[in-house]
């Protein structure tokens, strides 16, 4: 589960972890920090391991929000040809506290519908890219 106020930008090699974790994204990324409105910060190496990939940074982290969720998760619904569906749960506590459908067009490689909160939208991209990449390469085999 990464942290809600991770911005996902480019991905990270997975040499950096003793024991790589299962990532929420899919894949470690490298990002910027927006847990302080108004501040986008790019955290130090110890918090994108520790917390930022992996999500449930209150009381660890010193930019988490108090009263904000822990965590977002993503998990595929459906895939067909044309477009993938996704659900999304945000955590607090370990409980959800909001959850979501998003419907991603393979083919316009863009989200349908209603707006999407600019790192949500961010981290479901990223986790999609995962996703699609590892189903190509399980195709191939």
């Amino acid at each position: 589960m990464a942290c809600p106020f991770f911005l996902p930008v480019t991905r990270l090699d997975q040499d950096g972890w003793i024991h790589a974790p299962r990532f929420p994204l899919g894949d470690p990324y490298q990002g910027i920090c927006q847990a302080v409105a108004g501040e986008a910060v790019e955290p130090p190496e110890a918090s994108l391991h520790d917390l930022c990939n992996c999500g449930y940074g209150r009381g660890r982290c010193e930019r988490f929000p108090a009263e904000s969720a822990d965590a977002v998760r993503f998990s595929v619904v459906s895939t067909d040809g044309d477009s993938v569906q996704l659900i999304y749960v945000l955590e607090k506590g370990h409980a959800p506290v909001e959850h979501g459908t998003l419907e991603y067009s393979i083919r316009e490689s863009s989200f349908a519908g209603e707006s999407i909160r600019p790192i949500l939208k961010a981290q479901a991209r990223a986790f999609l890219e995962s996703h699609l990449q590892r189903r190509a390469s399980a195709k191939a085999v």
